[in-house]
Protein backbone atom coordinates (compact mmCIF):
# COMPACT_ATOMS: atom_id res chain seq x y z
CA UNK A 1 0.00 0.00 0.00
CA UNK A 2 1.36 3.68 -1.07
CA UNK A 3 0.72 6.79 0.05
CA UNK A 4 -0.26 8.82 -3.25
CA UNK A 5 -0.76 13.07 -3.40
CA UNK A 6 -2.78 13.56 -6.98
CA UNK A 7 -3.03 16.91 -8.37
CA UNK A 8 -6.15 17.68 -10.76
CA UNK A 9 -5.88 20.98 -12.76
CA UNK A 10 -8.41 23.05 -13.93
CA UNK A 11 -9.28 21.47 -17.48
CA UNK A 12 -9.71 18.28 -15.78
CA UNK A 13 -12.24 19.26 -13.58
CA UNK A 14 -13.95 21.45 -15.97
CA UNK A 15 -17.31 20.71 -15.63
CA UNK A 16 -19.84 17.93 -13.60
CA UNK A 17 -18.33 15.04 -15.82
CA UNK A 18 -15.14 16.07 -15.65
CA UNK A 19 -15.08 15.87 -11.85
CA UNK A 20 -16.79 12.39 -11.67
CA UNK A 21 -14.52 10.72 -14.17
CA UNK A 22 -11.52 12.43 -11.70
CA UNK A 23 -13.58 10.96 -8.77
CA UNK A 24 -14.02 7.43 -10.83
CA UNK A 25 -10.25 7.55 -11.25
CA UNK A 26 -9.62 8.36 -7.32
CA UNK A 27 -11.83 5.50 -6.26
CA UNK A 28 -9.72 2.97 -8.78
CA UNK A 29 -6.29 3.64 -6.90
CA UNK A 30 -8.06 3.74 -3.16
CA UNK A 31 -9.65 0.00 -3.89
CA UNK A 32 -6.31 -0.92 -4.96
CA UNK A 33 -5.28 -0.43 -0.91
CA UNK A 34 -3.86 2.95 -1.56
CA UNK A 35 -4.13 6.01 0.79
CA UNK A 36 -5.25 9.07 -1.86
CA UNK A 37 -5.08 12.66 -1.24
CA UNK A 38 -6.23 14.53 -4.11
CA UNK A 39 -5.46 18.25 -4.58
CA UNK A 40 -7.59 20.26 -6.41
CA UNK A 41 -7.51 23.83 -8.94
CA UNK A 42 -10.71 25.62 -9.71
CA UNK A 43 -12.83 24.52 -12.33
CA UNK A 44 -10.94 25.88 -16.18
CA UNK A 45 -11.27 29.26 -16.61
CA UNK A 46 -13.17 29.94 -12.81
CA UNK A 47 -10.35 31.89 -11.34
CA UNK A 48 -10.00 34.65 -14.01
CA UNK A 49 -13.88 34.87 -13.93
CA UNK A 50 -13.94 35.52 -9.96
CA UNK A 51 -10.55 38.14 -10.69
CA UNK A 52 -12.46 39.86 -13.32
CA UNK A 53 -15.40 40.63 -11.23
CA UNK A 54 -13.24 42.48 -9.12
CA UNK A 55 -11.90 44.25 -11.83
CA UNK A 56 -15.28 45.51 -12.70
CA UNK A 57 -15.49 46.97 -9.04
CA UNK A 58 -11.79 48.47 -9.09
CA UNK A 59 -8.75 48.77 -11.56
CA UNK A 60 -6.29 48.31 -8.71
CA UNK A 61 -8.23 45.96 -5.73
CA UNK A 62 -6.78 45.01 -2.57
CA UNK A 63 -4.64 42.36 -2.69
CA UNK A 64 -5.86 40.89 0.31
CA UNK A 65 -9.44 40.83 -1.05
CA UNK A 66 -7.92 39.40 -4.20
CA UNK A 67 -6.70 36.42 -2.02
CA UNK A 68 -10.18 35.79 -0.66
CA UNK A 69 -11.98 36.06 -3.76
CA UNK A 70 -10.00 33.86 -5.65
CA UNK A 71 -9.50 31.28 -2.95
CA UNK A 72 -13.46 30.32 -3.16
CA UNK A 73 -12.67 28.61 -6.78
CA UNK A 74 -10.85 25.48 -5.28
CA UNK A 75 -13.43 25.45 -2.40
CA UNK A 76 -16.57 24.70 -4.57
CA UNK A 77 -14.11 21.91 -6.63
CA UNK A 78 -13.15 20.25 -3.61
CA UNK A 79 -17.05 20.47 -2.51
CA UNK A 80 -17.72 18.49 -5.67
CA UNK A 81 -15.46 15.97 -5.89
CA UNK A 82 -16.11 15.03 -2.77
CA UNK A 83 -20.15 14.90 -3.10
CA UNK A 84 -18.75 12.68 -6.38
CA UNK A 85 -17.11 10.25 -4.09
CA UNK A 86 -19.62 10.24 -1.61
CA UNK A 87 -22.54 9.04 -4.53
CA UNK A 88 -19.80 6.40 -5.14
CA UNK A 89 -20.07 5.22 -1.92
CA UNK A 90 -16.39 6.50 -1.15
CA UNK A 91 -15.83 8.59 2.70
CA UNK A 92 -14.16 11.57 1.34
CA UNK A 93 -13.58 14.44 3.32
CA UNK A 94 -12.61 18.15 1.68
CA UNK A 95 -10.20 20.88 2.95
CA UNK A 96 -9.66 24.40 2.79
CA UNK A 97 -5.62 25.13 2.72
CA UNK A 98 -6.46 27.25 5.99
CA UNK A 99 -8.30 24.14 7.69
CA UNK A 100 -5.22 21.81 6.72
CA UNK A 101 -2.93 24.94 7.78
CA UNK A 102 -1.10 25.68 4.90
CA UNK A 103 0.92 28.17 6.59
CA UNK A 104 2.25 30.90 4.05
CA UNK A 105 4.25 34.43 4.04
CA UNK A 106 1.70 37.34 4.23
CA UNK A 107 2.33 38.08 0.14
CA UNK A 108 -0.97 38.30 -1.32
CA UNK A 109 -1.33 36.80 -4.71
CA UNK A 110 1.92 35.19 -4.10
CA UNK A 111 2.17 33.37 -1.66
CA UNK A 112 5.32 31.09 0.01
CA UNK A 113 4.69 27.91 1.74
CA UNK A 114 6.49 27.74 5.17
CA UNK A 115 5.05 25.08 6.95
CA UNK A 116 2.23 22.48 6.86
CA UNK A 117 0.32 20.32 9.34
CA UNK A 118 -0.71 17.65 8.07
CA UNK A 119 -1.79 15.72 11.50
CA UNK A 120 -5.32 16.03 10.20
CA UNK A 121 -4.91 14.69 6.91
CA UNK A 122 -2.91 11.54 8.32
CA UNK A 123 -5.85 10.69 10.66
CA UNK A 124 -8.38 11.21 7.87
CA UNK A 125 -6.22 8.77 5.95
CA UNK A 126 -6.06 6.34 8.46
CA UNK A 127 -9.77 6.53 9.34
CA UNK A 128 -10.45 5.14 5.09
CA UNK A 129 -11.16 8.59 3.73
CA UNK A 130 -9.79 10.01 0.68
CA UNK A 131 -8.92 13.22 1.21
CA UNK A 132 -9.93 16.57 -0.44
CA UNK A 133 -7.20 19.53 -0.27
CA UNK A 134 -7.90 22.97 -1.95
CA UNK A 135 -5.03 24.13 -4.19
CA UNK A 136 -3.13 27.67 -4.75
CA UNK A 137 -4.02 28.35 -1.06
CA UNK A 138 -3.22 28.73 2.17
CA UNK A 139 -3.16 31.36 5.61
CA UNK A 140 -0.61 33.36 7.41
CA UNK A 141 -0.26 34.12 10.97
CA UNK A 142 -2.37 36.48 11.09
CA UNK A 143 -4.95 33.55 9.51
CA UNK A 144 -5.57 35.98 6.65
CA UNK A 145 -6.37 33.89 3.01
CA UNK A 146 -3.44 33.78 1.19
CA UNK A 147 -2.75 32.14 -2.81
CA UNK A 148 0.47 30.92 -4.49
CA UNK A 149 0.25 32.72 -7.63
CA UNK A 150 -0.85 31.24 -11.02
CA UNK A 151 -0.07 27.44 -10.83
CA UNK A 152 0.32 27.21 -7.19
CA UNK A 153 -1.81 24.20 -7.47
CA UNK A 154 1.30 22.59 -8.49
CA UNK A 155 3.05 23.54 -5.57
CA UNK A 156 0.29 22.80 -3.32
CA UNK A 157 0.56 18.90 -3.99
CA UNK A 158 4.28 18.90 -3.44
CA UNK A 159 4.19 20.64 -0.77
CA UNK A 160 1.78 17.93 0.87
CA UNK A 161 3.47 14.93 -1.18
CA UNK A 162 6.28 16.50 1.26
CA UNK A 163 4.79 16.70 4.31
CA UNK A 164 3.62 13.27 4.30
CA UNK A 165 6.25 11.62 3.00
CA UNK A 166 4.39 10.23 0.05
CA UNK A 167 5.54 7.29 -2.26
CA UNK A 168 4.92 9.88 -5.07
CA UNK A 169 3.22 12.85 -6.22
CA UNK A 170 1.19 12.23 -9.76
CA UNK A 171 0.30 15.76 -11.63
CA UNK A 172 -2.22 14.79 -13.61
CA UNK A 173 -2.83 17.37 -16.78
CA UNK A 174 -4.06 17.60 -20.15
CA UNK A 175 -1.00 15.70 -21.63
CA UNK A 176 0.34 12.61 -21.16
CA UNK A 177 3.98 13.49 -19.80
CA UNK A 178 6.72 15.43 -20.88
CA UNK A 179 7.90 15.65 -24.48
CA UNK A 180 11.36 16.13 -26.37
CA UNK A 181 9.19 18.98 -27.86
CA UNK A 182 5.95 20.79 -28.57
CA UNK A 183 4.06 17.90 -30.50
CA UNK A 184 2.19 20.83 -32.51
CA UNK A 185 5.67 22.06 -33.96
CA UNK A 186 7.12 18.66 -34.39
CA UNK A 187 5.18 15.84 -34.83
CA UNK A 188 7.85 13.38 -33.90
CA UNK A 189 8.11 14.52 -30.30
CA UNK A 190 8.11 11.57 -27.88
CA UNK A 191 7.15 11.34 -24.78
CA UNK A 192 9.91 10.79 -22.06
CA UNK A 193 9.79 7.69 -19.66
CA UNK A 194 11.72 10.07 -17.22
CA UNK A 195 13.18 13.14 -16.90
CA UNK A 196 15.78 14.56 -13.66
CA UNK A 197 14.29 17.08 -12.07
CA UNK A 198 17.73 19.30 -13.08
CA UNK A 199 16.48 18.95 -16.55
CA UNK A 200 12.42 19.20 -15.41
CA UNK A 201 13.29 23.00 -13.88
CA UNK A 202 15.31 24.25 -16.82
CA UNK A 203 12.68 23.18 -19.36
CA UNK A 204 9.69 24.87 -17.33
CA UNK A 205 11.83 27.85 -16.98
CA UNK A 206 13.01 27.90 -20.68
CA UNK A 207 8.99 27.77 -21.74
CA UNK A 208 8.25 24.35 -21.03
CA UNK A 209 4.07 24.59 -19.63
CA UNK A 210 3.75 21.17 -18.06
CA UNK A 211 4.54 22.32 -14.32
CA UNK A 212 4.74 25.30 -12.31
CA UNK A 213 8.16 26.15 -11.88
CA UNK A 214 7.92 26.66 -8.48
CA UNK A 215 6.95 22.94 -7.83
CA UNK A 216 9.68 21.55 -9.90
CA UNK A 217 12.12 23.31 -7.38
CA UNK A 218 10.17 22.66 -4.38
CA UNK A 219 9.67 18.62 -5.13
CA UNK A 220 13.88 18.83 -5.79
CA UNK A 221 14.17 20.39 -2.48
CA UNK A 222 12.24 17.81 -0.58
CA UNK A 223 13.29 14.94 -2.77
CA UNK A 224 9.81 14.23 -3.86
CA UNK A 225 9.00 11.79 -7.09
CA UNK A 226 6.79 13.91 -9.46
CA UNK A 227 4.79 11.75 -12.32
CA UNK A 228 3.16 13.81 -14.89
CA UNK A 229 0.12 12.11 -16.26
CA UNK A 230 -3.32 12.62 -18.38
CA UNK A 231 -6.38 12.55 -16.89
CA UNK A 232 -8.36 12.59 -20.27
CA UNK A 233 -7.21 8.94 -21.36
CA UNK A 234 -9.44 6.43 -21.33
CA UNK A 235 -10.11 3.73 -18.08
CA UNK A 236 -7.85 1.11 -18.07
CA UNK A 237 -5.95 2.69 -21.15
CA UNK A 238 -3.67 4.95 -18.73
CA UNK A 239 -0.05 5.01 -19.79
CA UNK A 240 2.90 5.16 -17.60
CA UNK A 241 3.20 9.36 -18.13
CA UNK A 242 6.65 10.75 -17.42
CA UNK A 243 8.63 10.12 -13.98
CA UNK A 244 10.62 13.42 -12.69
CA UNK A 245 12.73 12.01 -10.13
CA UNK A 246 16.88 12.07 -9.72
CA UNK A 247 19.69 11.44 -11.94
CA UNK A 248 20.95 8.44 -9.20
CA UNK A 249 17.38 6.89 -9.66
CA UNK A 250 17.64 6.57 -14.02
CA UNK A 251 19.98 3.31 -14.31
CA UNK A 252 20.33 3.36 -17.98
CA UNK A 253 22.57 5.76 -19.60
CA UNK A 254 20.62 9.19 -20.19
CA UNK A 255 20.19 10.63 -23.82
CA UNK A 256 23.04 13.58 -24.23
CA UNK A 257 19.75 15.80 -25.16
CA UNK A 258 16.43 15.21 -23.24
CA UNK A 259 14.28 17.92 -25.08
CA UNK A 260 14.21 21.22 -26.71
CA UNK A 261 12.35 23.98 -25.21
CA UNK A 262 11.34 27.37 -26.67
CA UNK A 263 10.10 30.77 -25.77
CA UNK A 264 8.10 33.81 -27.88
CA UNK A 265 7.32 35.69 -24.62
CA UNK A 266 10.86 37.35 -25.42
CA UNK A 267 12.30 41.05 -25.87
CA UNK A 268 15.75 42.45 -26.52
CA UNK A 269 17.27 45.79 -25.22
CA UNK A 270 20.32 47.06 -26.43
CA UNK A 271 22.58 50.51 -25.05
CA UNK A 272 25.44 51.34 -27.11
CA UNK A 273 28.03 53.62 -26.90
CA UNK A 274 28.35 52.85 -23.45
CA UNK A 275 30.93 53.89 -21.12
CA UNK A 276 33.39 50.83 -20.59
CA UNK A 277 34.18 51.36 -17.07
CA UNK A 278 33.89 49.37 -13.37
CA UNK A 279 30.22 49.48 -12.18
CA UNK A 280 28.46 49.93 -15.36
CA UNK A 281 26.71 47.24 -15.45
CA UNK A 282 24.95 47.69 -12.02
CA UNK A 283 24.29 51.23 -13.76
CA UNK A 284 22.18 49.83 -16.42
CA UNK A 285 20.27 46.97 -14.76
CA UNK A 286 19.96 48.64 -11.34
CA UNK A 287 16.97 50.59 -12.32
CA UNK A 288 15.72 47.96 -14.51
CA UNK A 289 15.54 45.90 -11.18
CA UNK A 290 14.09 48.48 -9.03
CA UNK A 291 10.96 48.59 -11.80
CA UNK A 292 10.85 44.76 -10.79
CA UNK A 293 11.23 43.85 -14.51
CA UNK A 294 12.72 40.43 -14.83
CA UNK A 295 16.04 39.99 -16.61
CA UNK A 296 17.14 37.08 -18.12
CA UNK A 297 20.44 36.67 -20.80
CA UNK A 298 22.76 39.51 -20.81
CA UNK A 299 25.85 40.00 -23.28
CA UNK A 300 28.10 42.83 -22.87
CA UNK A 301 30.27 43.27 -26.41
CA UNK A 302 34.60 43.52 -25.92
CA UNK A 303 35.32 47.87 -25.55
CA UNK A 304 36.54 49.82 -28.20
CA UNK A 305 37.63 53.10 -27.91
CA UNK A 306 36.37 53.69 -24.33
CA UNK A 307 32.95 52.23 -25.26
CA UNK A 308 31.03 48.83 -25.80
CA UNK A 309 28.04 47.62 -26.11
CA UNK A 310 25.25 45.84 -23.74
CA UNK A 311 22.58 44.00 -24.20
CA UNK A 312 19.41 42.09 -22.67
CA UNK A 313 16.37 40.44 -22.67
CA UNK A 314 13.08 40.71 -21.00
CA UNK A 315 9.40 39.85 -20.72
CA UNK A 316 7.42 40.91 -24.04
CA UNK A 317 5.23 42.54 -21.68
CA UNK A 318 7.96 44.67 -19.79
CA UNK A 319 9.63 45.83 -23.27
CA UNK A 320 8.17 49.55 -23.42
CA UNK A 321 8.33 50.34 -19.91
CA UNK A 322 11.99 48.79 -19.88
CA UNK A 323 12.50 51.12 -23.07
CA UNK A 324 11.26 53.59 -21.63
CA UNK A 325 13.54 53.24 -18.46
CA UNK A 326 16.76 52.88 -20.30
CA UNK A 327 15.51 56.57 -22.61
CA UNK A 328 14.55 58.24 -19.77
CA UNK A 329 16.87 57.45 -17.22
CA UNK A 330 19.71 55.32 -17.27
CA UNK A 331 21.06 56.51 -21.31
CA UNK A 332 21.32 60.17 -19.76
CA UNK A 333 22.95 59.46 -16.59
CA UNK A 334 25.91 57.38 -17.86
CA UNK A 335 26.21 58.82 -21.06
CA UNK A 336 25.64 55.97 -23.50
CA UNK A 337 24.86 56.46 -27.33
CA UNK A 338 21.41 55.28 -28.08
CA UNK A 339 18.70 52.76 -26.66
CA UNK A 340 17.31 50.40 -29.04
CA UNK A 341 15.10 47.22 -28.59
CA UNK A 342 13.56 44.20 -30.80
CA UNK A 343 10.52 42.77 -29.66
CA UNK A 344 10.44 39.99 -32.24
CA UNK A 345 12.84 37.75 -31.04
CA UNK A 346 12.49 34.33 -29.41
CA UNK A 347 14.66 31.87 -27.14
CA UNK A 348 15.27 28.23 -28.45
CA UNK A 349 16.95 25.96 -25.47
CA UNK A 350 18.74 22.69 -25.83
CA UNK A 351 18.80 21.02 -22.66
CA UNK A 352 20.13 17.51 -21.12
CA UNK A 353 22.15 16.50 -18.35
CA UNK A 354 24.51 14.57 -20.64
CA UNK A 355 26.13 17.49 -21.68
CA UNK A 356 28.25 17.17 -18.40
CA UNK A 357 29.87 14.19 -20.16
CA UNK A 358 29.85 14.64 -24.21
CA UNK A 359 31.38 17.70 -25.75
CA UNK A 360 30.94 19.02 -29.03
CA UNK A 361 27.18 20.03 -28.22
CA UNK A 362 26.96 23.40 -28.85
CA UNK A 363 29.25 23.48 -31.97
CA UNK A 364 26.82 20.70 -33.35
CA UNK A 365 24.20 23.10 -32.34
CA UNK A 366 25.30 26.23 -33.87
CA UNK A 367 26.13 24.03 -37.19
CA UNK A 368 22.87 22.99 -37.43
CA UNK A 369 21.29 26.69 -37.07
CA UNK A 370 24.09 27.95 -39.84
CA UNK A 371 22.75 25.45 -42.22
CA UNK A 372 19.46 26.82 -42.60
CA UNK A 373 20.85 30.33 -42.52
CA UNK A 374 19.12 31.25 -39.23
CA UNK A 375 21.77 33.84 -37.35
CA UNK A 376 22.34 33.82 -33.35
CA UNK A 377 21.78 37.03 -31.93
CA UNK A 378 22.88 35.88 -28.42
CA UNK A 379 23.97 32.70 -26.27
CA UNK A 380 23.83 31.71 -22.76
CA UNK A 381 25.20 28.05 -21.48
CA UNK A 382 24.67 26.61 -18.24
CA UNK A 383 26.03 23.19 -17.47
CA UNK A 384 22.92 21.62 -18.67
CA UNK A 385 21.97 23.74 -21.44
CA UNK A 386 22.35 25.92 -24.08
CA UNK A 387 20.01 28.92 -25.19
CA UNK A 388 20.25 30.99 -28.26
CA UNK A 389 18.50 34.41 -29.02
CA UNK A 390 16.69 34.27 -32.81
CA UNK A 391 14.41 36.47 -34.95
CA UNK A 392 11.07 34.76 -34.23
CA UNK A 393 10.47 34.20 -37.80
CA UNK A 394 12.80 31.40 -37.25
CA UNK A 395 10.92 29.48 -33.81
CA UNK A 396 9.31 26.53 -35.81
CA UNK A 397 12.09 26.00 -37.79
CA UNK A 398 15.10 25.90 -35.52
CA UNK A 399 12.97 23.76 -33.28
CA UNK A 400 12.57 21.01 -36.02
CA UNK A 401 16.26 21.00 -36.93
CA UNK A 402 17.54 20.72 -33.85
CA UNK A 403 14.96 17.99 -32.54
CA UNK A 404 16.26 15.91 -35.77
CA UNK A 405 20.21 16.89 -35.48
CA UNK A 406 19.92 15.69 -32.05
CA UNK A 407 18.12 12.51 -32.51
CA UNK A 408 15.30 12.78 -30.45
CA UNK A 409 12.14 11.40 -32.65
CA UNK A 410 14.58 8.42 -32.06
CA UNK A 411 13.69 8.37 -28.37
CA UNK A 412 11.34 5.70 -27.38
CA UNK A 413 8.45 6.01 -25.31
Amino acid sequence: MALIVQKYGGTSVANPERIKEVARRVARWQAQGHQVVVVVSAMSGETNRLLGLAKQISASPDPRELDVIAATGEQVTIGLLCIALHEMGRKARSYTGAQVRVLTDSAFTKARILAIDERNIRADLDSGNVVVVAGFQGVDEGGNITTLGRGGSDTTGVALAAALKADECQIYTDVDGVYTTDPRIVPEARRLNHVTFEEMLEMASLGSKVLQIRSVEFAGKYKVRLRVLSSFEEEGKEGPGTLITFEDDIKMEQPIISGIAFNRDEAKLTVLGVPDRPGIAYQILGPIAEANIDVDMIVQNVGHDGTTDFSFTVPRGEFQRALTILNDQIKPHIGAREAVGDNRICKVSVVGVGMRSHVGIASRMFRTLAEEGINIQMISTSEIKISVVLDEKYLELAVRVLHKAFELDEIRA
